[in-house]
């Protein structure tokens, strides 16, 4: 069942949104040499509870942390742990859910550890630009088919392939609601998009074969060519005219947020000089 939201509950989502992004930005930030994916892990909880929100994440299902910590060629959920020491060169995803006054926020994104080869930049820049191709087609009227098509074909024409096990999802009360959104499809099919509709949008991207394996941890999902993955994510609120209102970047504008020389928004990897860029 779709739940459509009004414009309170929007509201109350993208306040939700807002605390996810000054935490995924100081976490960001953290991202370095030397520390662990469990020193992320901690002080994304920190930050989340401070803020007056909790992790959804922690406990769903037993999950037992308050992000998912995936590096290189894993996709999601890699568990964080105090083993697992960031080093030179590695990619990271850092994937996290809150619940802030009953409404939940989720956002992802994938950031380089120091120095990052040009083959792995390019693959989070083109994860992150189909991200925005697959948002430009979340307007009333357009199918998810429409979605799924735009960020595959994308990723494709770069030779990349996306992540077909997993998905994107609608969100509201709950962390994962209906509908699932495919990072492929078919243009002109599926369900309709319509005003109130709440989705996290999140392309899962590889370098090699899209086909995935499971870590004996239960959780831990890699690419099976053990080849790279990024992955990006927004939760967004489909409008009655125009692009869609990303609730987990807040002061972003389809108006006024410069773009770079490729027609993308100067956000993350997507900056005009080609640097990362917050």
């Amino acid at each position: 069942m779709i739940n459509l939201k009004n414009a309170a509950q929007i509201e109350k989502m993208r306040a939700a949104g807002r605390l996810l992004y000054e935490v995924e930005q100081q976490v960001r930030a953290s991202v370095r040499p030397g520390v662990t994916t469990a020193d992320l892990d901690v002080l994304a909880e920190q930050l989340i509870r401070k803020g007056g929100a909790i992790p959804s994440e922690k406990g769903y299902d037993g999950y037992p942390c308050s992000i998912c910590a995936s590096v290189n060629d894993e996709v999601v959920h890699g568990i964080p742990s105090d083993k697992r020491v960031l080093r030179e060169g590695d990619i990271i995803t850092v994937d996290c859910t809150l619940k802030l006054d009953g409404w939940q926020a989720d956002s992802a994104f994938t950031v380089g550890v120091g120095a990052i080869s040009p083959e792995a930049k390019k693959l989070i820049v083109v994860t992150e630009q189909s991200f925005w191709q697959g948002i430009r087609q979340c307007v009333v009227g357009k199918r998810l088919g429409d979605v799924g098509h735009a960020i595959a074909s994308h990723v494709r024409s770069h030779g990349y392939e996306p992540i077909r096990d997993y998905t994107g999802h609608g969100i509201g009360r709950e962390m994962h609601e209906d509908p699932s959104v495919f990072n492929y499809g078919d243009p002109g099919r599926g369900l309709r998009l319509r005003k109130g509709m709440t989705i996290a949008v999140e392309p899962m991207i590889c370098q090699g074969d899209w086909h995935i394996q499971n870590d004996p941890d239960g959780w831990t999902v890699r690419t099976r060519d053990g080849k790279l993955c990024a992955h990006y994510e927004h939760t967004i609120a489909i409008n009655e005219e125009g692009y869609p209102d990303i609730l987990t970047l807040p002061d972003f504008s389809w108006e006024h947020t410069p773009l770079n020389a490729d027609g993308f928004p100067r956000v993350s990897y997507l900056a005009e000089d080609g640097e990362e860029q917050a």
